[in-house]
């Protein structure tokens, strides 16, 4: 079975939209103007990619992500990895042709399918939607967060408002750092 980890810049309150400047958002690109970088708050997204074995994006990160990232140094191990796109809509047409191979997934059951595989963990980034509907649907395993000391009021939050029963956590790894910003990773109990 493999491992579903949803990876994370989220605010204290819980918004998780546009931290990388992109449009349409009041507050895009919280991630840098707000909080000082400090390179040791971010080691973790290095490890990332050396942990992954695949990459899962909803659509509309997808669409974000892929002109930019197959072609930056920082994320040269994601370009070979194989990575999943959950839409209804994406066609393979849509599909990069310089990031590897894509594979688009339909529904929560094909995840759910995906899951039940052999093979190493699989990095969702960004994919606000899509995070949270794995989550209420009990298919993530662990949280990599990033919190930002930032109150940023509206926006996409990680977590569903959803009535559901509690989901318990455990904290396996934290850190704080001089900038306020706050590492936690979470695994979820079952």
């Amino acid at each position: 079975m493999r491992t579903l980890i949803s990876t994370a810049f989220v605010s204290l309150d819980g918004v998780v939209e546009a931290p990388g400047g992109e449009p349409g958002y009041r507050n895009s690109g919280w991630t840098f103007k707000d909080v000082e970088f400090l390179p040791e708050a971010f080691e973790i997204k290095g490890r990332e990619q050396k942990e992954a074995a695949a990459m899962m994006m909803g659509r509309v990160s997808y669409e974000a992500f892929s002109p930019v990232w197959p072609n930056m140094e920082d994320f040269a191990d994601y370009k070979v990895m194989p990575k999943y796109v959950v839409s209804t809509t994406l066609t393979e047409d849509d599909l990069v042709p310089n990031w590897g191979e894509t594979t688009i997934l339909r529904s929560l059951d094909d995840v759910a399918a995906l899951k039940e595989t052999e093979g190493g963990p699989i990095i969702i980034h960004g994919s606000a939607t899509l995070t949270r509907d794995l989550s209420d649907a009990g298919l993530i395993d662990r949280y990599h967060l990033l919190v930002f000391p930032l109150l940023l009021g509206a926006g996409k939050r990680l977590f569903s408002a959803t009535d559901k029963d509690t989901q318990k956590l455990k904290l396996v790894e934290s850190e704080t750092y001089a900038n306020g910003l706050q590492k936690n990773v979470f695994d979820v109990v079952r």
